[in-house]
This record gives structure tokens, C-alpha cells and sequence, in this order.
């Protein structure tokens, strides 16, 4: 069991370190808060000194480009409507639905999200209301693992820690410390960590039968962790400074605007002494005095559009072909056909090649957890090889394409049969009726007892049909 101040110590020195750093990050551009938020301007005065100046336009607006590549990849990944745990045992694919339902794809969803975004996140096993294993998102900036090297008792443990309540000036947070067969709970508020008394230790789970109380423990850490990669990097590394860039240019043209508004003003013989009075007047009075042979002047300057807007172009696509998403402003010829949706999934597609390999890895161990229980409470011997995993990805296509391309394949069944029919004469009925079938994609040995016993078909009068067919 860790001590207190264990605990506090693992917690401080995780929320510091390079890999949580760069996962808060990544989270703070998901959520589009960007670098260009803290953005700032300054100038040197007269007496060399570097200033901030708040007089100039500083617009500040983020572009979540970074948003929308990680919801693409998600919600592309996931859209298949088919069940993504699939088995060709009837019973087995029974049990395998009621674990892997829509509440687990919900789940499933947010684990993607966040790995893609932080660089990693966790599914924790628990025992729902159906006593039965049930699997929950836990975000990975709240989840510490320590290795058995790093504690005191040379154990392994989570530590998970979340939002509690707020109290006077200082968050709450509830801790939860897991080892093989306990959880114990504390709570966090600042720099102190104090046991939670009404409930300091349980084991994994527990539950009620018949008035007992009983305990069970699930055998190991129950958290489960689905890395973006090896390295367990942000996807956000890869675009970053293209989005900063994008920010740069589209926040300094729009100051550019607002600054260069009411252009420059050019004042002969102004009737003052500071030029700061000058600016005020213009600013507020909007006017100016001048001596006999002063003059006032507005100067416009072009504001540089063209080559602002060309380097905003060119930053947008780089950031989707380098963050491999769908740019859905790409211009076509007008002739969108499916050929050239697809092509433009490429990259998209490359991504979720990548990412299904992490997710094949980490589902195998859920499946695991899954058969195992399976196998207990039923009595049976299912294996990991009566299970396989189907991720179909849906894109958009162009429906008139669809049509033409479903009446090519009708053609086409038609002339197989036609040719078929000419040779009819040579085959036998039974060999003719199984290529018919293939053709119509119909499974021969499932009608094959309901065809009439003689006289499948009368192959002279179709010979004879098709000669006159012909003739016409």
C-alpha cells in the first residue's frame, strides 16, 4: 500500500512531466485554445525601452483545424454500422453483443478521441448493475501508473484522481489508488491528501445476495491503455506550427484591417505641443487644428491581401495533408465521381490503417477479459480464434455513379446467363441451375431440395426461346 505522501509525490511529478506537458497540449488545441491566445505586441519607445502596446489591433482567434482532423478520424473510423466484434458462432455473437453494445462504442469513441489528442487514454473494467464486466473512458491526464520498481512495497498501482467539488478557493479532488485486488480512496485539495474515512479501502468489487455482502477481486489493475502510437505522442506534434502559422496570418491580416481603417493622417502645422494630443483629437473629437498654412492629409496603404490569403491557402493544406485528414473545401473539375471521392481519403484512410493496428492490439486484451468470463458463467470453451474484428469505414459517394455502376453489374449478371443458356444444350440441368445460382449470388445447396425433381429445365424450349429471340 502507497503512503500518503507516495502518492502526492507520484502525482506532482506525473502533472510536470514532458509526456503530460505535451498531452495538455494537445488538449488545449482540441479544445481551440491556441498559442495565439497569449499572443502579445510590442514596440521599443523613444528611449530604446521594450513596451506593450495596447493601442494596436490584437486579434486573437484560433482555427481548430486540430478539432477537425481528430473528430474526422474518429467518427470515420467508427462509422460502420456493422458490429466492430464479430464471430461466426451464433451463440458466441449473442453473448458478444450484449458486452459490446452501443454504450461500449460510446466509450470506445471518446478512447479514440483522446489518444489521438493527448496521446494516450485508458478504458477501466468494472461490474454494472447486470453483474457483468462493463467498460468506462478514463482520460489519460488523470491516470498515473506506477511501476513496482518506483514504490515503496515494489507493488504496481494506478492512481487515478478526478474533480470533485470546489471548496472555498481550492478545488477538490477525489484519488483513487489500484492495486491487484483493492481500491483505496482519498481526497486531494491543494498540496494535502487525506484518507477518505467513510469509505478508505474496497475491494474491486462488491456486491449484494440474499442480504450478504460480498467481495470479489478481478485479478489485476483493471485499466487498460490504447497508445496513438509508440511513443505516445499527440497528433498534434505533426501540425502545430502549421496551425500557428494559419493563426499568425489570418489574426494579422484582420489587425491589418482594423488598423489601417481610417489610414495614416498627415497634419501641417498642428496647433499643439504633443503629439499625443494630436491622437486624441483625431481619435475622439475627429478633428484637428492647424495654423494659416497648415494642412491636413489621409494617407491609405494597401494592405498586403493577396500574399496573406496565398500563404493562408497554402498553410491550410499543408496542415491537412500532413495531419492526413478530408479537406472538404478541395475544388474539383465538377466531376466528383466516386473514383475521385475516394482518392481524397487517402490520407484519411492511411491514418485509420494506423490507428486500427493500436486498436486490433488493445481490443484483443478486452476480448480476452470478455471470453474468460464468458466461458465462466456459461460453461462453455469459446477461444480468441472464434473472434475476429470488422472495422468498415463508410465515405460518401456520389449517388448517380452508384446507380450506373448497379445497373453495369445487372448487365452483366444478365449476359453471364444469357451465355450460359446458349451452352445449355451441353450441360446438365443440375450443373446448369449451380452456375446460375453463383451468378445470382444464391446458395445453391440451401434451394436445392425444393427444385422439382426432373425437368429442372427445359433446356430445348430455352435454346429454342433464345434462336427465336435472335431471329427477331
Amino acid at each position: 500500500m502507497l503512503e500518503v505522501g507516495e502518492i502526492l509525490r507520484f502525482i506532482q511529478d506525473d502533472s510536470v512531466s514532458t509526456k503530460k506537458r505535451h498531452a495538455k497540449k494537445g488538449l488545449q488545441y482540441y479544445e481551440a485554445e491556441h498559442d495565439i491566445k497569449d499572443y502579445r505586441v510590442f514596440y521599443f519607445d523613444e528611449d530604446g525601452l521594450l513596451k506593450e502596446d495596447k493601442t494596436k489591433s490584437n486579434i486573437k482567434i484560433s482555427h481548430p483545424f486540430f478539432t477537425e482532423l481528430i473528430d474526422q478520424c474518429t467518427q470515420y473510423m467508427l462509422s460502420g454500422k456493422t458490429d466492430i466484434v464479430r464471430s461466426d458462432i451464433p451463440e458466441l455473437q449473442t453473448f458478444l453483443n450484449e458486452y459490446f453494445d452501443d454504450e461500449f462504442r460510446m466509450e470506445l469513441s471518446d478512447l479514440i478521441t483522446y489518444a489521438k489528442v493527448e496521446g494516450f487514454s485508458y478504458l477501466y473494467r468494472y461490474i454494472n448493475e447486470d453483474y457483468r464486466t462493463a467498460f468506462k473512458f478514463a482520460d489519460g491526464l488523470n491516470v498515473v501508473e506506477v511501476e513496482d520498481k518506483y514504490s515503496s512495497d515494489g507493488n504496481n498501482y494506478i492512481i487515478y484522481y478526478y474533480f470533485y467539488k470546489h471548496d472555498k478557493d481550492d478545488d477538490i479532488y477525489k484519488v483513487d489508488v489500484w492495486d491487484n485486488q483493492f481500491v483505496y480512496h482519498y481526497f486531494m485539495q491543494g498540496n494535502k491528501i487525506t484518507v477518505d474515512k467513510e469509505n478508505p479501502k474496497r475491494a474491486h468489487v462488491m456486491y449484494e445476495e440474499d442480504g450478504q455482502q460480498y467481495y470479489d477481486v478481478l485479478g489485476d489493475i483493471p485499466f487498460i491503455r490504447l497508445d496513438n502510437n509508440r511513443k505516445q505522442t499527440s497528433d498534434l506534434k505533426v501540425v502545430k506550427n502549421l496551425i500557428d502559422d494559419y493563426d499568425l496570418m489570418a489574426c494579422g491580416l484582420s489587425n491589418n484591417i482594423q488598423d489601417m481603417v481610417e489610414g495614416i493622417y498627415v497634419v501641417k502645422g498642428f496647433e499643439g505641443s504633443d503629439i499625443s494630443e494630436l491622437t486624441n483629437n483625431i481619435r475622439v473629437k475627429k478633428q484637428v487644428g492647424v495654423g494659416e498654412n497648415g494642412d491636413l492629409d489621409i494617407k491609405t496603404i494597401d494592405i498586403p491581401y493577396e500574399a496573406r490569403t496565398k500563404k493562408l491557402e497554402l498553410d491550410e493544406k499543408s496542415i491537412y495533408k500532413f495531419g492526413m485528414g478530408f479537406n472538404s473545401n478541395q475544388l474539383g473539375d465538377g466531376n466528383i465521381t466516386n473514383v475521385v471521392i475516394k482518392s481524397r481519403y487517402t490520407l484519411l484512410d492511411l491514418k485509420c490503417n494506423a490507428l486500427e493496428k493500436q486498436l486490433k492490439r488493445f481490443m484483443k486484451k478486452i476480448v480476452k477479459i470478455v471470453l474468460d468470463e464468458i466461458n465462466d458463467v456459461n460453461n462453455t470453451n469459446f477461444t480468441f480464434k472464434d473472434v475476429y474484428f470488422v472495422f468498415d469505414r463508410e465515405i460518401i459517394t456520389n449517388a448517380l455513379d452508384n446507380a450506373q455502376i448497379e445497373q453495369y453489374k445487372a448487365n452483366t449478371k444478365q449476359i453471364e446467363i444469357n451465355t450460359l443458356l446458349n451452352v445449355a444444350s451441353k450441360l446438365d440441368d443440375e450443373t446448369l441451375v449451380q452456375n446460375i445460382c453463383e451468378i445470382l449470388d444464391i446458395d445453391y445447396e440451401l434451394i436445392k431440395d425444393k427444385l422439382p425433381k426432373e425437368n429442372l429445365v427445359d433446356l430445348n424450349q430455352a435454346t429454342k426461346d433464345l434462336e427465336d429471340g435472335a431471329d427477331e
